[in-house]
């Protein structure tokens, strides 16, 4: 018996490291390649000759910013063009450009800035509860200012995603004659009744599909004053199951967006590990309880530039229905709403030709010709 059990257990040992090493293996060939699709270099723009496309930029730059060592990436095929600051929501999708190219670079300098605390802006000794709504606004208009001087333009253009509309429609009224227009793409107004919408929606289609186990995780992690943790921990799994997330084609944030974010080569691997890190402690977003707690309307009621609505009919993020109902009881020189029919929470990946036709006749002539409702 006992030469049985040492058989048995040099066996089993043996089963072990075999497991063991060849995890170890799977693991360093993982870490390879990342390291290979992890060159940290944006690629120039190249012309038809093969040579870097004269008056081009394509860079990472690094700059500091209200303290605090800040990136952007710089996109352009032509660096005369106007500037558009590009604010992200709750983590910087700037990756998500390389897989859904939003071909804005044609018509604008894009700058696709990474917040304090996010992507290549992140920073252990930047804890995501000390970072508050005001020293967003100031980096906000710190890069702002940087950018009019580096690019030699009074005015700068702004486009806020998601929640970072919620910074740069308060930027934009704090500073209008810094930008010839504000762009919101899912624009955040009363977040809580958004959040309480996508709720409802959720729940009746998996009640619908027959979704039991959702449906039950939902009923225990109801949103009522507030959004709690059982609720957030879901939200964007089921959101992306029902299209109602990120992309309308997008049902997994796994393949949708975790694994887009390690391919991109832009990025160092270190990089990339500290945008999870910053994703990791911000949730949903750094200033997500005070988005909740604010209905829009009541800080930003007018703004004296032309504003520019962004929304997908799909959209339940950021609520397309409540996103209009804000945009109407805006008061503004100039005002277009674009719906964007097969859309989400990203209709400038989604459909990025239709935001570059809106963006080339109506932002950059100040007009709102092609927006589909009546002001």
């Amino acid at each position: 018996m006992s030469s049985y059990i040492k058989h048995f257990a040099r066996k089993a040992a043996e089963m072990i490291l075999i497991i063991v090493t060849t995890l170890l293996v799977c693991i360093l060939i993982i870490v390879g390649v990342l390291q290979v699709l992890s060159s940290g270099k944006t690629k120039p723009y190249i012309d038809q000759t093969g040579n870097i496309l004269a008056g081009s930029l394509s860079e990472k730059v690094f700059i500091d910013i209200g303290g605090v060592k800040q990136g952007m990436f710089i996109k352009s095929k032509d660096s005369t063009n106007p500037v558009l600051l590009y604010l992200h929501g709750g983590m910087p999708d700037y990756f998500l450009a390389q897989k859904y190219p939003t071909g804005l670079e044609d018509y604008f300098t894009v700058i696709w800035w990474e917040q304090r605390g996010s992507g290549i802006s992140y920073n252990s000794d930047v804890l995501n509860d000390t970072i508050t709504l005001e020293q967003l606004i100031n980096d906000v208009l710190d890069v702002t200012n940087y950018l009019r001087h580096c690019f030699g333009q009074e005015k700068i253009y702004l486009m806020g995603h998601s929640g970072g509309t919620f910074i740069g429609m308060q930027a934009a009224a704090r500073a209008p004659e810094l930008y010839h227009a504000y762009i919101g793409v899912a624009q955040i107004s009363d977040q809580l009744k958004s959040e309480k919408m996508a709720y409802d929606y959720m729940l009746t289609h998996y009640e619908k599909n027959g979704n039991k186990r959702m449906v039950r995780r939902l009923l225990s992690a109801p949103v009522i004053d507030g959004t709690p943790d059982a609720y957030l921990k879901l939200r964007d799994q089921a959101m992306h199951s029902l299209g109602i997330g990120t992309m309308h084609e997008m049902n997994s944030v796994i393949s949708g967006i975790f694994f887009p974010s390690l391919t991109c080569r832009d990025y160092t691997l270190k990089e990339k590990i500290n945008t999870w890190r910053g994703k990791s402690h911000s949730g949903v977003s750094s200033l997500w309880d005070e988005m909740l707690a604010t209905n829009l309307i009541d800080k930003v009621s007018k703004l004296d530039i032309p504003i520019y609505i962004m929304a997908g009919v799909y959209d339940y993020t950021v609520s397309y229905t409540i996103a209009k109902d804000y945009f109407m009881q805006l008061e503004a020189p100039v005002k277009g709403f674009y719906t964007f029919e097969n859309s989400a929470h990203s209709p400038l990946f989604e459909e990025p030709e239709r935001m570059q036709r809106i963006m080339h006749e109506d932002v950059l002539r100040g007009v709102n010709n092609l927006s589909d409702l009546e002001i």
